[in-house]
């Protein structure tokens, strides 16, 4: 979930030895350009975040989303906004794909986005009380990110980070990782283990992180857990015959766990939070 880790999506546990090789894996940038041509296929299957996420961002931070000005970065469609939103915050979006902000905009009128990145921030100087990225660190230089965050915050203002993450724990997701870490050729549970090292999320060190996990779960059909997972970076670079193929054959193999057809998905939220001296 930090720069310096291959991306795949937070998936996998035991490799599973395939008789295909698995595909390259495509550029960060090509990856990150990915979900433009996919927006409204994010939005409708992505995961949320729970009400304890946000409890605990307010906690590390020492004060409450409610009244405060809030720029959450790599918005994309606003699946965090809305929350921030609803929590009382004035919250600006920061997006920096076109095909993600035009869903954005469709999804959420109201809500004020303008285009950019986190690496360099089109907001004012001591703006923010809180700069948030949910999902999005990973994709920034934080040799950039960091002194922009900085920046932006007001002196006491909180840097919050997080990602939803597979709980590896559960036997069928674990099953279902070591399938898709298989299928790309990679190991999950060690690029989670390294990738979510705290001090990964600053090099510099000149922000101290608290950290917080938080677990929480929903109750989805398949069609939109595969739908969920086709959103990622990795499978949207995928030839579509082969990401069709894979995901027919995991079809097969979550009707054997949930003959009922609806699955429940469990997350482990990582938090990271370092306010502004």
């Amino acid at each position: 979930m930090f720069p310096q880790r291959p991306q795949t999506d937070r998936l996998s546990d035991v490799l599973v030895r395939m008789t295909t090789p698995p595909p390259p894996m495509p550029s960060p940038t090509d990856r990150a350009h990915s979900f433009n041509s996919a927006a409204a296929q994010y939005a409708a299957n992505r995961p949320s975040y729970p009400p304890a996420l946000f409890d605990a961002v307010e906690e590390l931070a020492g004060r409450s989303l409610s009244g405060a000005r809030v720029v959450d970065v790599g918005a994309g469609t606003g699946i965090a906004t809305a929350l921030l939103h609803d929590r009382g915050a004035d919250v600006l979006a920061v997006e920096p794909g076109a095909g993600m902000a035009a869903e954005f905009r469709r999804g959420l009128p109201r809500l004020p986005l303008v285009r950019g990145n986190g690496n360099a921030l089109p907001v004012a100087d001591a703006h923010a009380d809180f700069v948030t990225y949910a999902q999005s660190w990973h994709w920034t230089d934080t040799a950039r990110s960091v002194p922009e965050a900085l920046r932006v915050l007001r002196p006491g203002g909180a840097l919050a980070l997080w990602w939803n993450g597979d709980a590896l724990d559960v036997e069928w997701i674990a099953e279902a990782a070591g399938r898709i870490g298989g299928f790309f050729g990679v190991d999950i549970v060690a690029q989670r283990r390294d990738g979510s090292r705290t001090e990964l999320a600053d090099p510099s060190g000149r922000l101290r992180f608290d950290r917080r996990e938080v677990r929480w779960s929903r109750r989805v059909t398949i069609d939109t857990h595969l739908a969920n997972i086709a959103s990622h970076s990795a499978f949207l670079l995928t030839p579509a015959g082969r990401r069709t193929a894979f995901l027919e054959e995991e079809r097969a193999h979550l009707l054997k766990v949930f003959p009922d057809g609806v699955v429940e998905e469990t997350y482990d939220v990582l938090l990271l939070v370092a306010t502004k001296p």
